[in-house]
């Protein structure tokens, strides 16, 4: 019988190879909608290391499969990145997958490369050590993440018909097990006005002026949202604001704020945009509340929709994935795991927030790093990440 020592060592001797890989496909740009070279790569390390079959969805999402037995299980990770802001404040070149002193620089090394390159040897560690049993296991390489997150799993839920009875996100949690996270709504409130020249104001009717009432009742909504002890405290910040006026000396007569309010238990896109009309109504001003949909084009051509909210998630401590996870982590590392949550949003928004399948995270890489410059990942963090990928079908069984 395999021990979960054994799965650790087999591992190990996949240092190399595993993080060769991930330099491999961190030097590869693969910003949403545009994954299409990315996907070939995995598809390419999928076959060289054995997987039973490999696909791609009409959406561009990547399908590793090893068996064929009655439990579903799916691994999943985005391989869509965001952009690099300033080249000039990067220690080393964004894509070229640099590996200095065990850490693996680039953007998406960490959020969340990191993550695919060990599935992608926690599947081949089963194949190594035979410990393929009565589930199939789905490597999943989804896209256009970063971008409205959970629309992959949308697509492949409604549109391929496929439910899955475990999902494991393998986002970075600095090898910690991660079972939830807030959730968020997007939407846009928007002022009108009267326009007039500037040098006579009180002709027109200022749509910024209105608006400014607003944001500072949505300051003030900030303080004072639900605090969850486990999730935390719910926020809403006024990231972008827009204006319209005929010109530079005119009265703007329309002026829009875009919010992201981040959704803590208990909190829904109803009770939110219920606390932003009384907010407007504190203003004493009329404002629309405008709900936002993403559309997208994948690099297949489809194009898909979601609306922008995204649901908050929690799984019980002691849920059968959770355990499971737990027990994973104990057994393969002999020691205990913290369990914790994610400060972001990821596709556990779909599988566990609107679709209700069990969902746990367990990722190599620290979150901190995530779409900051010189994102990272250690190479040891991918050896642990691919034996517990390749042992946690056993435990969610309850064998071995």
């Amino acid at each position: 019988m395999v021990s979960p020592k054994d799965v650790l060592k087999k591992a190990q001797e996949y240092e190399k190879d595993v993080a060769q890989f991930l330099r491999d496909i961190v030097a590869i740009p693969s910003y949403s909608g545009q994954e299409k070279a990315v996907v070939d790569r995995i598809a390419a390390e999928m076959k060289k290391v054995g997987f039973d079959e490999i696909k791609t969805d009409g959406l561009g999402n990547i399908f590793g499969r090893i068996g064929n037995g009655k439990t579903k299980i799916v691994m999943d990770g985005h391989i869509d990145v965001v952009g690099v802001g300033d080249p000039t404040q990067w220690k080393y070149d964004p894509f070229k997958g640099k590996m200095e002193n065990g850490i693996i620089y680039g953007r998406g090394a960490g959020d969340q490369k990191a993550g695919m390159a060990s599935m992608v040897y926690g599947g081949k560690i089963i194949k190594d050590l035979h410990l393929e049993g009565d589930y199939t296991l789905y490597v999943v390489g989804s896209v256009m993440e970063e971008e409205c997150d959970g629309m992959c799993w949308q697509y492949i839920v409604k549109e391929d018909k496929f439910v899955p009875d475990y999902v494991v996100i393998t986002e970075p949690t600095n090898l910690n097990i991660y079972r939830g996270h807030r959730g968020r709504i997007e939407v846009e409130i928007r002022t009108k006005g009267k326009s007039a020249h500037a040098a006579m104001p009180e002709r027109g009717d200022n749509a910024i002026y209105k608006m400014a009432r607003i944001i500072l009742g949505i300051e003030k909504l900030n303080e004072k949202l639900k605090v969850d002890p486990f999730l935390g405290k719910g926020t809403v910040v006024v990231s972008q604001i827009f204006f319209k006026s005929p010109s530079e000396n005119a009265v703007a007569d329309e002026c829009t704020i875009h919010l992201d309010r981040r959704l803590t238990i208990g909190e829904t896109k109803e009770s939110a945009i219920e606390e932003f009309k009384k907010v407007i109504k504190e203003a004493g001003v009329e404002a629309e509340i405008i709900e936002l949909t993403y559309h997208g084009k994948a690099y297949t051509g489809k194009e898909y929709s979601s609306e922008k909210y995204f649901r908050t998630w929690v799984m019980d401590e002691h849920s059968e994935i959770v355990d499971a996870a737990v027990k994973t982590y104990k057994e393969v590392f002999g020691s205990d795991p913290k369990v914790d949550k994610w400060n972001f949003s990821t596709n556990g928004v779909a599988t566990a927030g609107l679709f209700k399948i069990p969902t746990v995270g367990f990722g190599p890489a620290n979150e901190i790093y995530a779409h900051g410059i010189n994102d990272q990942a250690p190479v040891d963090h991918l050896v642990k990440a691919a034996a517990f990928y390749a042992y946690f079908p056993q435990k969610i069984l309850k064998k071995g």
